[in-house]
């Protein structure tokens, strides 16, 4: 999160806004959970992190879901835009002439050591680009690419299915809530008037489950009534490369101009700036 302010300063524009919107609220399921909660804000309070006793947000219009054991809020997180944030990457690549190629690449190729373009990239249109240096970070395409090569690193698709509700109210603005408040683990974020995003499911596998879907729709039946009556008026559903037997996500140089930087499961977004340092590290390194 450190690096995120940064980040904001260096890609906003007028043209491409981008901000930071906080806080992060976390309900505590348990009375267990509640009380990690309080010993984590006593010993991080300097970072931003506050207990909330039960009941304590007062919000205007719509109540928060059952938080009979209050939560956590953490004033210095909380969410980007993630359509923003796109639109402002590609504008920052766009204006530093980075190349972009819209064409899949189908198999990675290392060449002769002695080449000083050691890897060869086969692309879909039958060409190929010649590099000294390669990531990848293609989240479930990069074990086809890895494997050819000798390097295993499996991931599993994890589906992750999000809701846009409509909220049945006149007056609502939202006055009052966090950015991001985490109930059950799924997030709500407010949007525009009345909508709100919901997600994301936990689904292993590629195909999306209806009871899922329900069971988040309604926080696991502790759902005010205005949730549960909400209508959807967007629903989708993507997949997230979750390592097998490893941590996410996967950072490594594997061999010399060969950089692994992909599987970050759920936290993509998150830790878009860290692995971006991470990687501009192992480039120096191995130019």
């Amino acid at each position: 999160m450190a690096l995120w302010p940064s980040w904001i300063n260096a890609l906003h524009t007028q043209k491409h806004p981008l901000k930071l919107h906080s806080p992060l609220m976390q309900l505590a399921k348990s009375e267990a959970e509640a009380s990690r909660m309080q010993e984590l804000a006593e010993h991080r309070a300097p970072l931003g992190l506050e207990r909330s006793p039960p009941n304590s947000i007062k919000v205007q219009g719509l109540c928060l879901p059952k938080n009979k054991f209050g939560g956590l809020i953490s004033h210095h997180d909380g969410r980007v835009d993630p359509l923003a944030l796109q639109e402002c990457l590609r504008a920052a690549l766009l204006k530093r002439s980075v190349k972009a190629i819209q064409e899949s690449v189908l198999r990675v190729e290392r060449r002769a050591s002695t080449s000083p373009k050691r890897w060869r990239l086969h692309l879909a249109s039958g060409t190929h680009l010649d590099q000294h240096t390669i990531v990848i970070s293609a989240a479930l395409g990069s074990e086809a690419l890895l494997q050819p090569l000798g390097h295993c690193r499996p991931l599993e698709p994890i589906l992750g299915q999000v809701l846009e509700l409509e909220v049945e109210s006149e007056s609502n603005n939202w006055a009052g809530w966090p950015a991001v408040l985490v109930s059950h683990g799924f997030n709500l974020i407010p949007r525009d008037r009345n909508h709100l995003w919901i997600g994301a499911t936990l689904e292993p596998g590629e195909q999306p489950d209806s009871a899922s879907l329900k069971k988040m729709h309604t926080l696991e039946g502790d759902a005010p009534n205005w949730l549960k009556s909400a209508s959807v008026s967007n629903h989708w559903h993507g997949l997230r490369g979750k390592p097998i037997d490893r941590p996410a996500p996967l950072l490594e140089t594997l061999e010399p101009g060969l950089i692994l930087a992909t599987g970050h499961y759920r936290n993509g977004v998150l830790l878009a700036p860290a692995t971006a340092e991470w990687v501009g590290e192992q480039l120096k390194t191995s130019s």
